[in-house]
């Protein structure tokens, strides 16, 4: 099976119609994905400016990540549920678009780099977090990310526009 036979399948099954054809359902959900993404990538953005000692510099990282973890978290839940609703419901419209699967590489390119920071600094973050210049490892991941996750704001709101053409 090609994926555009997949996405077929999807899009024209009970569920990807009924959820496409909702007056409520459709815009609900993506009502949702938009509150998921400000959530998450709007919290990494802090997250990244304080890395990069844009953000409140004279706090400690540990002090700004420790506690909105569980909010990112969950804003990534809600993105990645309702991101899997919507390809249900346009499947067909967005297999065939560049920017969709460039809007895919770019989060895997971010869930690489928030993986690298972790793996290479996350588990040590008391011994840095309240240093006046953080490494520039940190300052890099910061960038990549703030760069990657803006990029995938970017390609996912061209998603729409590019595919009623």
């Amino acid at each position: 099976m090609t994926l555009f036979e997949f996405a077929q399948t999807l899009y024209d099954s009970e569920f990807g119609t009924s959820l496409r054809e909702s007056e409520l359902a459709f815009p609900i959900i993506e009502g949702l994905h938009l509150i998921g993404l400000a959530l998450s990538v709007g919290l990494i953005f802090f997250v990244d400016l304080r890395l990069l000692g844009r953000f409140l510099p004279e706090v400690s990282v540990d002090r700004i990540l420790q506690p909105l973890r569980p909010w990112l978290f969950a804003g990534f839940a809600v993105t990645l549920a309702t991101g899997v609703l919507l390809f249900i419901a346009t499947a067909v419209k967005v297999v065939v678009l560049p920017v969709f699967f460039y809007k895919l590489g770019f989060i895997v390119l971010a869930g690489l780099n928030a993986a690298w920071f972790e793996y290479r600094w996350g588990r040590r973050i008391d011994t840095w977090s309240d240093s006046a210049v953080l490494p520039g490892g940190i300052k890099a991941a910061g960038w990549a990310s703030l760069t990657l996750w803006s990029l995938v704001v970017i390609t996912g709101r061209l998603i729409p526009y590019l595919s009623y053409q």
